[in-house]
């Protein structure tokens, strides 16, 4: 299923967590641990697509795909799942998806949204606790965004305290995705200007 260069690395980090001549920091890691640096690889993943830099990008792709396989060969030390198994997962969940690909669904894009929606449902797969933002961004751009505005800002003009703050935030939000722009990413660029700031 490996080519011989992921093979490779698979191994790489096998070795790396061998309990006898492996890493000492590496061995300590487990799945929490590692939570922190799963979200910091994916910003600099970002960050390097922004720079437009191919070596860059390799780079941090890198250490996204390493996330990938520590927290795979972690999971095989203790029988649970493998780095075929999340492999296999994911090819099957992309064509249980894709219909209009693999199968002889309709491929006009509404068809292939409401399919989406309806497929995700159909797995029945439970809702898990999502990032504020992450939560803000799906339920705004949901929704039909023409007035959606207004009505927050009336909503805010009646409310107080961090009720009052949040819609205000809700609308900046709101205002970004109709802008065509990924709230989350339009808040790191805001972030990293103001950190330039003498």
């Amino acid at each position: 299923m490996r080519s011989d260069s992921f093979s490779d690395l698979v191994e790489l980090i096998a070795r790396l967590r061998d309990p006898v001549d492996g890493c000492p920091w590496d061995r300590a890691q487990d799945h929490r641990s590692l939570r922190p640096y799963v979200l910091e690889e994916a910003h600099e993943l970002i960050s390097a697509i922004d720079s437009g830099s191919d070596e860059s990008i390799i780079d941090e792709l890198g250490d996204v795909l390493l996330q990938v396989v520590l927290h795979s060969q972690i999971a095989s030390e203790r029988e649970a799942f493998t780095i075929d198994d999340v492999i296999e997962a994911i090819a099957e969940k992309l064509k249980r998806r894709h219909p209009h690909v693999f199968g002889e669904a309709s491929n006009d894009l509404p068809s292939i949204y409401r399919r989406w929606r309806e497929i995700k449902e159909d797995e029945g797969r439970p809702r898990t606790a999502q990032p504020t933002l992450v939560r803000a961004k799906r339920l705004l751009g949901s929704l039909d965004v023409q007035g959606r505005a207004d009505a927050l800002r009336e909503m805010s003009s009646t409310s107080s305290g961090e009720e009052r703050a949040g819609l205000r935030i809700l609308v900046e939000i709101l205002e970004a995705i109709r802008g065509g722009f990924d709230p989350e990413i339009a808040i790191l660029k805001g972030i990293e200007r103001l950190e330039g700031l003498p």
